[in-house]
């Protein structure tokens, strides 16, 4: 089985990939709180609940791809995945077999989280396509329509923006971030309900615009538009641009590159 986990700032996403048959299956997924500072063996027992609670064993896991942008974590899942896995993990880093060209200044700069949207994005939707990144920074991904990483731009996140208003604004207090019956509310909690939401629908859909309007020539089609991420449905509910919600996007891109990269690797040995 493929042990896919994609690290973030706040959230790490594990997805439990059978590999036998014609087509890989997710088996399992989890998503739990990303910590810097713990070690490898409560990374390391936290894995192993979570494979007992779906009756599986870390014996079964043959292979490891790891997507990181939390650089203190990394050593820490590689000790994690070489004692309780035994098995050396693939990162996704420069040098890795992507098949799609990155355009931008600087490749080396890309996110490994970006990288891996894009080429899953490609695969499953073609191009042209914009990724939308709902997470600590929500994130845009513009893919051509021959299958080229061409940019994008990086916005706070809705959970940021809202923890920065509630941290200065010392007499507004926190609310649940959803969206409110009217545009126009009738008392703080809705005030802030409503400037929180709906002006983050303004934020994304004012970038998609500007992007399809900037690559509109081209792009030579209209770009299809994908959302990921923990506020995904959330938002796209109100969004003029969003045309598909897929919540495995990254995971399902994990594969898409551990299978371009597979090669037969000896497990290590048990210490």
């Amino acid at each position: 089985m493929l042990l896919a986990i994609d690290v973030g700032n706040t959230n790490t996403v594990l997805g439990l990939y059978r590999l036998e048959g014609e087509k890989p299956e997710l088996a399992a997924h989890w998503r739990v709180t990303t910590h810097r500072t713990q070690t490898a063996d409560e990374y390391g027992v936290l894995f192993v609940n979570l494979f007992e609670m779906n009756g599986m064993a870390p014996s079964q896991v043959s292979h490891i791809i790891i997507s990181s942008v939390v650089p203190p974590v990394e050593g820490t899942l590689r000790e994690v995945c070489e004692n309780y896995f035994h098995t050396q993990p693939l990162f996704v880093e420069p040098g890795i077999k992507t098949g799609m060209p990155i355009l931008q200044e600087t490749p080396a700069d890309l996110g490994a989280d970006r990288l891996v949207n894009a080429v899953a994005a490609f695969e499953r939707y073609g191009g042209p396509c914009v990724v939308v990144d709902f997470g600590t920074a929500t994130t845009f991904d513009v893919i051509s329509a021959k299958g080229e990483y061409l940019g994008g731009a990086i916005a706070p996140g809705l959970g940021l923006s809202a923890e920065a208003l509630f941290s200065r604004a010392a007499r507004l207090t926190r609310v649940d971030i959803k969206r409110p019956a009217k545009v126009i509310g009738t008392n703080t909690v809705t005030h802030l309900q409503s400037g929180l939401y709906f002006g983050y629908i303004g934020l994304v859909d004012g970038i998609l615009e500007r992007i399809i309007a900037e690559l509109g020539a081209e792009l030579g089609a209209p770009a299809r538009v994908i959302a990921t991420g923990g506020l995904a449905r959330q938002i796209a509910e109100d969004s003029r641009f969003i045309a598909e919600i897929d919540d495995m996007l990254t995971l399902d891109g994990l594969l898409i590159l551990f299978e371009r990269n597979r090669i037969a690797k000896p497990r290590s040995r048990p210490h």
